[in-house]
């Protein structure tokens, strides 16, 4: 069971109305130092954001459900031959990947899908919700490559889609405690998550202690994927996290997964890699990794290490799967 110690990730506020918030300010430079460490101690942070209004929120949440009460049939339309972006439905965990999500006319395409005779509330409030998420990403994309001095080198940061993926924890039989979503970490290149207030979410210390993490109505959490790890040259940590549900609620979420475009090569810039960093991973294609750790092969392998097996030039022991602690 999750540990009611409650070990506290870093809160930062990314308020873009405040004064001062703009790249170059020593605002700026001060909350892109916190993001890097948090992502270096950590592997995630929560974050509070203000530019996406708790109605929009509540509405994203509202549609999601209509999707979830889809007959089987229908939800089993959203066929993708990636990984990690189709319909998923096992236990007490369901899933849908929207790809390219915020896209009008690539969520108009997933609607239509759905509901052959429209529901364009669907589609302009999940657009809504994506592209100001999107944003949010390359906000602090930007400030991970401002924080080790790579701000000049844009093409330096790994060009991503955003993938949506909307999942459903039901409630377990009544007074048990089950696992929703297995202990794992991200495959993509990076996540924001954000829940319907319905507890379950729990991430893995650095020392294997597991704790619950709780969201405030307003914010958000962060998390490094794997391939972000790999491009850091293992300076940045991806958590592993799960999903335990216990109560009588259903639990709903929305994954914004920033996915390299096809034919990304995934490596370090050479800035990171030196005497203290000695490369950690060889050069591979994002594709690759991503439908290996969905094989049968990759999926036998603990989450944490697959893209070491995938990719690692050393054969020595990494820890928590990151190589550094």
């Amino acid at each position: 069971m999750g540990s009611d110690s409650q070990c506290r990730i870093p809160v930062i506020e990314l308020s873009i109305n405040s004064v001062g918030f703009e790249r170059g300010t020593d605002d700026w430079h001060h909350l892109s130092k916190s993001v890097r460490e948090a992502c270096e101690n950590y592997g995630c942070f929560e974050v509070v954001y203000d530019n996406i209004p708790l109605q929009l929120r509540a509405e994203t949440f509202s549609v999601i459900k209509e999707l979830f009460s889809l007959p089987l049939e229908a939800k089993q339309k959203n066929i993708n031959p990636k990984p990690y972006h189709g319909y998923y439905g096992q236990n007490l965990y369901e899933s849908f990947g929207l790809e390219d999500s915020s896209n009008y006319n690539s969520l108009k395409s997933f609607t239509e899908l759905m509901w052959p005779s429209g529901h364009d509330q669907f589609c302009n409030t999940v657009v809504t919700m994506m592209k100001k998420l999107d944003e949010l990403k390359d906000m602090i994309h930007m400030m991970i490559l401002d924080s080790y001095g790579l701000g000049e080198k844009l093409n330096s940061i790994v060009p991503c889609k955003m993938l949506l993926r909307v999942m459903k924890y039901s409630a377990p039989p009544s007074g048990e405690y089950m696992k929703g979503l297995q202990a794992h970490t991200d495959k993509l290149f990076s996540t924001i998550l954000c829940d319907d207030q319905v507890s379950g979410l729990e991430f893995e210390t650095k020392d294997g202690q597991w704790n619950k993490l709780s969201l405030s109505p307003s914010s958000f959490i962060f998390f490094v994927g794997d391939p972000l790890m790999a491009w850091s040259n293992g300076r940045m940590h991806p958590v592993k996290h799960r999903v335990m549900m216990s109560g009588e609620k259903d639990r709903y979420s929305l994954g914004a997964f920033a996915v390299p475009v096809e034919g990304t090569i995934i490596k370090a810039p050479k800035e990171l890699v030196d005497e203290e960093y000695p490369q950690i991973l060889k050069e591979f294609d994002y594709m690759d990794f991503a439908k290996f750790s969905y094989s049968e092969e990759g999926r036998a392998i603990d989450s944490a290490r697959q893209v070491f097996v995938f990719a690692g030039i050393s054969t020595r022991e990494q820890d928590n799967g990151s190589g550094r602690t």
